[in-house]
Order: structure tokens, then sequence, then C-alpha cells
């Protein structure tokens, strides 16, 4: 990426981790716990949906991906806050901040719009079985897989668009632990309302849009499957309730931070950290723990391969 010859910051100072060293080091145990158990079991879900034969429908196809993108999601923020610990000087380049941003709303689009098709893939299974496996055949499954990562390259690339325009002549102080629209945007040495403006729509808008829509077809879902009397009545309201609670750890805090003006408030660090940090290595958890068919695969999985 070229700099603008208008920019003259080079670097930004993250003033987003907490100040006090007992905090610091409880953090930095909070996230490397979650590194050492939560990662692992990501990718032990990828791999369990891989090996098993029998998780080859489009569901498991879908939740494989929302642990892939969980897992490289957690590796744009938290690592660098590990190190960040360990330093005095915790400073991101102009570079590095643009790439850390990119990334960031790139997974993150990518991944709320995953959402969206799991559920879509969820109101087809319930609603109308008897076209499910017509519909949602694997050119279809790999068809949406490709729009999901158009569709998140588009939203992340209209951000770094607007953002890599703008001058930064200083000051160079993030109230935020990582790099995000919100605290960049307010650093530049011009006015930013029409930025501000394009940028609410393009995330907050749209984040609303699509959790107001989800919500709607769950409750949808929810009724129908309340309504009748099939065998499979149980393990519909587990997955539609597993994927209700992963939407609101997705969209809550994102509708907190990206659907107002951006204004400095002193929970802001708070939800960003839980937002980046905590919550996408738990959503494929805690769909797992939910989902007794997917629990089996996985001691299958473990008892074949570690045991022998």
């Amino acid at each position: 990426m070229k700099i603008q010859n208008s920019t003259v910051v080079t670097e930004f100072i993250l003033l987003g981790l907490p100040q006090s060293r007992n905090i610091q080091l409880l953090v930095f145990v909070l996230i490397l716990i979650f590194y050492l158990i939560i990662l692992p079991g990501n990718f032990l879900i990828i791999f369990t949906i891989r090996s098993d034969p029998g998780l080859t429908t489009p569901l498991y196809f879908f939740l494989g991906n929302l642990a892939f993108l969980d897992a490289s999601f957690s590796f744009i923020v938290a690592p660098r806050m590990l190190v960040d610990f360990l330093s005095e000087k915790k400073v991101i380049s102009y570079r590095g901040c643009i790439i850390q941003l990119f990334f960031l709303h790139f997974l993150g689009g990518r991944e709320g719009l995953l959402l969206v098709v799991m559920a879509f893939d969820c109101y087809l299974a319930i609603c109308h079985p008897l076209h499910y496996s017509t519909v949602m055949n694997p050119r279809t499954c790999y068809a949406l897989l490709l729009a999901l990562w158009l569709g998140g390259f588009v939203h992340s690339i209209i951000q770094v668009a607007f953002i890599f325009h703008l001058p930064f002549c200083g000051p160079n102080r993030l109230e935020n632990f990582f790099c995000d629209v919100p605290q960049v945007i307010k650093l530049a040495c011009t006015d930013t309302f029409v930025v501000e403006l394009v940028m609410v729509f393009n995330s907050g808008l749209l984040i609303l849009l699509c959790f107001l829509g989800l919500l709607a077809s769950y409750v949808v879902i929810l009724c129908r499957v309340c309504g009748s009397a099939s065998e499979g009545k149980s393990k519909a309201l587990s997955t539609c309730t597993t994927h209700i609670i992963i939407i609101l750890l997705m969209f809550g805090p994102a509708i907190f931070i990206y659907t107002r003006p951006f204004r400095a408030l002193s929970a802001n660090k708070v939800v960003s950290f839980l937002h980046t940090v905590i919550f996408p290595l738990m959503n494929p958890v805690i769909y797992t723990l939910r989902n007794q068919e997917l629990k089996a695969s996985m001691r299958r999985v473990l008892s074949r391969h570690v045991v022998c």
C-alpha cells in the first residue's frame, strides 16, 4: 500500500491496554488460557468435520467455516496484545494499522454474512425439508462461500479506501488496543463527518439490518418448530437456540461500536476486547456444546487418534 504524501504520522501509540500491572497480568493470563484451550478446540472442530464422513451436510460445512473464521479472526489482534503486555513501547506502524484494520473487517464482515447463510440453511432444513437437498447442494454451498469472501472483501476495502486517503498529521494516540475505524478516523487532520457517515452506513446499518433480519428469521423458525410434532423437534430447537446465542455474541458488541457516532466512551475498550478476542473463540465452542452429534464425533476422533 502506498502512503499518501500528506501523511505525516508514521506510527500510532496504543492507549487501550490497562495501565495497572496487575490488571495487565490478569488480562494476559486470560488471553493465554483462551489460546491454549479454546483455540485448539476450534481446530478440533474443523478436523472432526473434515474427517467424519457422517458430517457432510451443509450445516457442518458452514460450521467448519465458522470455526476457521473465528480462529483466523483471533490472530489479528490477540497475539499483538500479548506482545504489547511484555513491552514498554506499545506502538503500531501506519502501514501495520491499515493492514490490521483491513483484515479485521474482512473476516468480521464475512462472518456476519456467514451467519445469515446459516440462518437461511436452517430455515430451508426446517420449513422446506422436501426442497432442502435440491437447493442446498454442494455447488450452491461453494457458490455461497465464494460470495461470502467477495462480500467481506468489498465491505473491508470500502473502509480502508476512505481511511487511506485521510491526512494524519498528529496526534497519534489511539484510545484502543488495536486499530479500528472509530478511533483512527478521529485522528485525521480534516473534517471527517462525511467519512463517518459512510462508515456508519457501511458497517452500522448493515450490521443492524442483518441482526434484525436474523432474529426475525429465527423467530419464524422457532414458531414453525414449536407448532410441529416432528421427531427432530428437540434437535431443531437446540440448533436454533445455539444460532441465536452466537448472533447475540457476534452482533451485540458490533452494534454498540459501529451504529452510533464515533465518540469515546468508557465502555468502548471492554466491548472491543470482548468482540475481538473473547467471543470469536467462544462461538464454535458454544455450538459444539449443544450439538450431540458433533460431540459424539469428536469423541470418536479423539479416541481413534489420541489413543492410537
